[in-house]
């Protein structure tokens, strides 16, 4: 063994020592979410259109209506649980506001389990929602890219599906979680993205890309993304989703 991984593993020893960890549904020691919680966590049996959140559609599509009103930039969005469930509330809650990294695996694991389930073709690439950079220097990481760079792996496990940051987040706005209002929502993330300028637009030309976020509101910043990256010349963008939080309208 390497000296600098009997270190770290030493570290964690000592850190899991110190602070345990709990399963935030049973109380089982171990981890966040113990293999048995999570294989009893229940998938959403049907997905729906993610304009309206009336028609059960087939992989979340846009159901024929919200179609032919041409008012969406994203083609379609999965998501793997209910928001209601209370463990999904603690888990979201401590992987965004408590810190913790390593709830980004179980997490995934949902994604995955729920792109399997539909049955849902691989896409080109995998393009996690940004953080604004002062976000990132305050959590320490991008929580969607945390859970693109775990679902690459676990979708294709031997080549895995590459992942791009195709999308830079250039102003600092509130956090859609304290906003209420759905106008409010609407109107706080427009504007705010733009292309990677180091992203090559020519590998996103006439791709399918899936964006990949931990929870979706009134689903503004994924329309957002989805239209920096239709202009960039992809020809398809769903995405996926822990959960959708609802929202007055």
């Amino acid at each position: 063994m390497k000296i600098g991984a009997g270190v770290k593993s030493a570290k964690i020893a000592i850190l899991d020592a110190l602070f345990p960890v709990f399963c935030l549904a049973c109380g089982k020691e171990g981890s966040w979410l113990c293999e048995k919680c999570l294989s009893n966590t229940k998938i959403l049996d049907f997905q729906v259109c993610p304009i309206c959140e009336k028609s059960i559609t087939d992989r979340g599509a846009l159901c024929a209506h919200c179609r032919d009103a041409r008012q969406s930039h994203l083609d379609g969005m999965i998501t793997a649980i209910s928001y209601e469930n209370p463990v999904t509330k603690k888990l979201i809650h401590h992987y965004k506001y408590r810190f913790v990294r390593d709830i980004s695996l179980p997490l995934s694991k949902l994604i995955s389990r729920v792109l399997v389930r539909n049955d849902f073709p691989l896409p080109d690439f995998l393009v996690p929602v940004p953080l604004h950079p002062r976000r990132l220097r305050w959590r320490g990481f991008n929580q969607s890219l945390l859970l693109a760079n775990h679902i690459s792996e676990e979708l294709a496990p031997i080549l895995g599906i590459e992942v791009v940051d195709a999308v830079n987040r250039v102003k600092y706005n509130r956090p859609q979680m304290q906003l209420n209002n759905y106008r409010e929502r609407i109107l706080n993330v427009q504007n705010i993205f733009e292309l990677n300028p180091l992203a090559n637009p020519a590998i996103l030309k006439n791709k399918k890309i899936l964006l990949i976020d931990d929870i979706a509101t009134t689903g503004a910043t994924l329309q957002e993304c989805s239209n920096i990256l239709k202009m960039a010349g992809a020809k398809r963008v769903f995405a996926a989703v822990v959960a959708r939080q609802s929202v007055k309208k």
